[in-house]
């Protein structure tokens, strides 16, 4: 209501002052006095539009009273005013009847300036608009015009005037061909405007409801009509193909500039007009494709729009960029100008001439300040050229502005020439701000996903979250309130932008990989088999005249092509990802709400997700089935993915290296950062939980001679060869993938279990110490001994849970050599180490605090005595039989003898005993064990002898601690002899 007084006194004031208004002369009044007009026109609207506005002022009285004490005395006003505005139109046409006059002036002298700025794109192509390059010997004359400011004067802003102003002063329209022909060309360009942010006025229908009531107006009436059914029919394609010329135009403005800044000079003008026209169509897009009112909705959806906007930040880009270029130019220009305008000055008066004196003062201050690398403010000059317009516009002014438009005209250049200096940044957020789409979101949500879904158009994506960044300047020192608000809505929307192009790139890169992996997995042997056999088939089906299975494609295929027309889906997705990555690395920084966003960093850890994934999910793990890739297959499959993230680099500017760093050192670990399993992992609980489990049970078998795990004949086949999964190069790939620490762990994984299993033999150690104590000194007294080996209690279980662990021992030998001691210094040195270090790491954790160092020695000692004289056991279990083919028993008992000596190893280091001691104990021990069943009548008790007798043979070989001469002194060498007969006999009558 305060607002209201101010303005009504205000242009009363105006009124009875009978000021001059001329848009193209006093520009800053005439502006000031139509935007007035219009705000008040808006708020009165907007106010009308608040449905519990009665209740609203009548809780404000009720609050006031218990404040106060008494109502405010306004109020009885404000409620009249709240009851006066119900149909706010309609009672301010009444109202603006005194300030009619003033008003269609105002309004009238933009026929020179609308009309123009209201072409169709073929009058601004066949123009050549904007276009620098079209006339090259003219490229470095300066932009000028008589009307500097109109010339990106908002469209929109304009056809507001025009609209709200010719319905409160519709008399005019009756008597002036001038306003009839702005209000009709304004009614046919929009169907609605915007009354403040996401808020519109639909013209057609509100000045048709205000006109019908008046007499005589029924011709205006038809007008309206006909106005919408244009804009209706034509308005939606006209500008349609003002954003298309506008592409082009803006493109070809900022290319130009960018190769040469310096012509950002004397072609300032053509930038901001290029913005202002950009931001009005934009603007208009947005606003009518909120309100459509037409059945067909083609020329409301534009999926290029993107690229019109990041034309525009572009040219922000370059105003900022190079704002010293054209400071120092206009300086240098304004220097120049002095001499002009003081003889223009000079001929008018003396009060223009003294105004021109201070000017030039100012310009020579600016010089100097920029030299010395200040800005100039030139404020202060720009808001007195304001207040003598209005001193030099009312009718009783001495010397008139009226009567000397040229003076006008030449002051508005010069102000406009100033904001070059000093508002660059203010000029804009005045040409080119779009924090419209603030209020928009889902508008601007949408526009962005179909950016994203045109690969065409994803290169200009990085648009949308620039403009988060315009968002803060629709805020107002009067509603701090909002600032928040809005600025937590910028960064929030600014955030999912480029998290969501980070997303897409991420997947266009994962097709990719996807696709690269099955070329990759073409190449490998299983496949390259099955073509060399297709290949035979085929010509031995040729030759006898039978026709064959369609021939399977060839490795190499996808890269013959007959001519460049062909595109392939992997075309399409390289297109796809560097058009995407160009918006990615477009800036390498923006700022939105004094917070900084990356957006290669977004990619970076998207990327970085989707490989720990993609790693995890080509190892194929199947809990149910227990499948899993072979880890030469995932090696094959990672090092493709790898190459094509290393191509990203080609595309954006990012660390790849340190992507691979961060995620393939987490694949090393148990668990990675988020908590999930590792290919480690993974390939450490299928390697126990199910290749070494089918070895205990005896399903499969580790062959010395292939240094592989072999499947052996059983009634249910298992899933999966282990051959596949446990050769050399399969252990190399292993290696590779999982790298030292991962093998670390799984090495440590193993020796764990392996130490669990030692924790329960030594259990049984225990119940049978005073039997074993006796047994180690008794080896020399056969008799004795076997009255002894009938007092152990499981020594078949014993047995039975070595041969388990034997497995694990010779898998973890054949592929780990690290740990957490002294040891480590000579595994990476190379050396070899005669102590496997980590499992003397695994068995040192089972130290008892309730038993003394000495009982631990003496257990560990009698396990050994439990193992030899236990291995007479074996020669009963008909797997126990030795096989020359694969160097080894079907039962893994041969490996034993690397089980023994590496456990022994393990156990006197911890305990520090002489391990060679003990070991010759244990020969002694096993020697007289064995020997004792060469005396054994029972066949089912021998059937195995021979082959068991290899073993000791086998335990010394593996020895760096035993010596055959020392066998030999305890085992006749003519057994071993004859058992080696006997076992290849055996082999070579079993084969025929």
């Amino acid at each position: 209501m305060e607002f209201k007084d101010h303005v009504c006194e205000l242009l009363n004031t105006i009124d009875a002052c009978q000021v001059f208004f001329d848009i193209t002369v006093n520009f800053d009044l005439t502006k000031n006095y139509l935007e007035l007009v219009v705000t008040y026109t808006t708020l009165m609207i907007i106010l009308s539009r608040i449905e519990e506005r009665k209740a609203i002022i009548g809780l404000y009285n009720y609050a006031h009273e218990m404040t106060h004490g008494a109502s405010d005395r306004e109020y009885p006003r404000l409620g009249q005013m709240i009851v006066d505005y119900e149909n706010p139109l309609k009672k301010m046409m009444e109202e603006f009847v005194p300030h009619g006059k003033s008003l269609s002036d105002a309004l009238i002298s933009l026929q020179m300036v609308y009309p123009r700025r209201n072409l169709s794109a073929d009058q601004w192509r066949n123009a050549q608009l904007l276009s620098l390059i079209s006339a090259p010997s003219t490229m470095l004359n300066p932009a000028q015009s008589d009307t500097m400011p109109c010339e990106y004067l908002s469209l929109d802003a304009m056809e507001k005037w025009i609209v709200f102003g010719f319905i409160l002063c519709h008399a005019t329209l009756n008597s002036d061909a001038a306003a009839l022909s702005l209000w009709k060309l304004a009614l046919q360009s929009s169907t609605c405007l915007c009354l403040f942010r996401d808020e519109v006025f639909h013209i057609h229908k509100a000045a048709e409801d205000l006109f019908v009531n008046i007499r005589g107006y029924n011709k205006r009436i038809n007008d309206i009509r006909e106005c919408k059914e244009q804009a209706l029919s034509h308005a939606g394609s006209m500008h349609r193909e003002r954003r298309k010329f506008l592409r082009s135009a803006l493109k070809e403005l900022a290319t130009v500039l960018a190769d040469q800044p310096g012509l950002l000079g004397p072609k300032a003008l053509f930038v901001f007009m290029a913005l202002s026209f950009a931001r009005d169509e934009i603007i208009w897009l947005l606003r009518h494709a909120d309100n459509i009112q037409k059945k067909s909705t083609d020329d409301f959806i534009d999926k290029h729009i993107a690229e019109l906007i990041f034309y525009m930040e572009e040219l922000r880009a370059h105003v900022r960029k190079y704002g010293p270029v054209m400071q120092r130019y206009y300086v240098q220009y304004l220097s120049g100008f002095d001499a002009v305008v003081l003889n223009e000055m000079v001929q008018v008066g003396r009060t223009f001439w003294l105004i021109t004196s201070c000017f030039l003062i100012f310009t020579c201050l600016a010089v100097s300040q920029l030299e010395d690398g200040d800005v100039f403010d030139f404020r202060g000059m720009r808001l007195d050229w304001f207040r003598l317009q209005a001193y030099t516009s009312v009718s009783k002014a001495s010397l008139g502005i009226a009567d000397h438009k040229e003076l006008g005209k030449m002051m508005n250049t010069i102000i406009f020439h100033t904001k070059m200096v000093d508002s660059l940044v203010e000029m804009l957020v005045e040409t080119s701000d779009l924090s419209i789409f603030c209020f928009y979101s889902r508008a601007f949500e949408k526009m962005f996903q179909q950016c994203l879904e045109l690969p065409s158009q994803s290169r200009h994506s990085i648009c949308f979250p620039l403009l988060c960044a315009h968002f803060m300047s629709c805020t107002h020192e009067l509603c701090p309130e909002e600032r928040h608000h809005i600025g937590d809505r910028s960064l929030s929307l600014c955030n999912m932008f480029l998290d969501e192009m980070a997303k897409q790139a991420r997947n266009l890169i994962t097709d990719i990989c996807t696709e690269q992996c099955t070329l990759s997995d073409q190449l490998l042997p299983k496949h390259c088999a099955k073509t060399i056999s297709q290949a035979v088939n085929k010509k031995s089906k040729k030759a006898t005249g039978k026709k064959g299975e369609p021939e399977r494609e060839k490795p190499g295929v996808e890269s013959m092509r007959k001519n460049r027309l062909m595109v392939t889906n992997l075309d399409k997705l390289h297109t796809a990802l560097s058009e995407l990555c160009f918006s990615i690395n477009y800036v390498p920084n923006l700022v939105v709400w004094e917070h900084t966003f990356t957006p290669r960093e977004y990619l970076t850890s998207h990327l970085e997700i989707r490989f720990t994934k993609s790693i995890v999910g080509m190892t194929m793990y199947n809990q149910a089935t227990q499948e899993i890739a072979k880890p030469s297959e995932l090696l094959t499959s990672v090092r493709a993915y790898m190459t094509v993230l290393q191509s990203i680099e080609n595309y954006v500017t990012i660390d790849i290296t340190r992507v691979f760093n961060n995620v393939l050192l987490q694949q090393t670990q148990h668990l990675d950062s988020h908590g999930e399993p590792t290919i480690t992992s993974l390939y450490t609980n299928w390697y126990l939980e199910t290749l070494l489990r089918q070895v205990s049970n005896g399903h499969i078998a580790y062959f010395p001679a292939m240094k592989a795990f072999v499947n052996l004949p059983t009634e249910n086949e298992l899933t999966f060869n282990a051959e596949e999964y446990s050769d050399i190069s399969e252990m190399r790939s292993l290696s590779e993938l999982l790298g030292p620490y991962g093998m670390k762990f799984l090495s440590e994984s193993l020796m764990w279990h392996i130490s669990s299993q030692v924790a329960e033999l030594k259990k049984l150690v225990v119940e049978n110490m005073e039997v074993l104590t006796q047994m180690r000194t008794s080896f020399d007294k056969p008799d004795h001994m076997a009255a002894l080996f009938k007092k152990l209690t499981c020594k078949h279980r014993h047995m039975k849970d070595v041969n388990i662990n034997v497995g694990f021992i010779v898998y973890a030998n054949m592929n780990t050599a690290v740990a957490m001691n002294v040891y480590e210094l000579s595994s990476a040195a190379g050396l070899p180490c005669e102590i496997d270090p980590a499992l003397v790491v695994a068995l040192s954790s089972q130290k008892s605090e309730n038993i003394s160092p000495e009982e631990e020695y003496k257990i560990a000692c009698l396990l050994m005595v439990f193992v030899a004289v236990s291995l007479p056991t074996l020669a009963s279990n008909v797997m126990s039989q030795y096989s020359p083919a694969i160097e080894g028993h079907c039962n893994n008992i041969h490996c034993l003898a690397k089980a023994i000596n590496q456990i022994a190893a393990a156990l006197f280091t911890i305990h520090k005993g002489s391990i060679e001691d003990r070991l010759k104990e244990f020969l002694a021990l096993a020697s007289s064990s064995l020997l004792k069943i060469g005396q054994e009548t029972d066949k089912m008790t021998t059937r195995n002898r021979e082959s068991v007798y290899l073993l000791l043979d086998m335990i010394v070989q593996e020895s760096p601690f035993l010596t055959m001469d020392l066998l030999e002194s305890c085992f006749p060498y003519v057994l071993l002899r004859n058992a080696y007969h006997a076992v290849y006999k055996q082999s070579i009558s079993a084969s025929a």
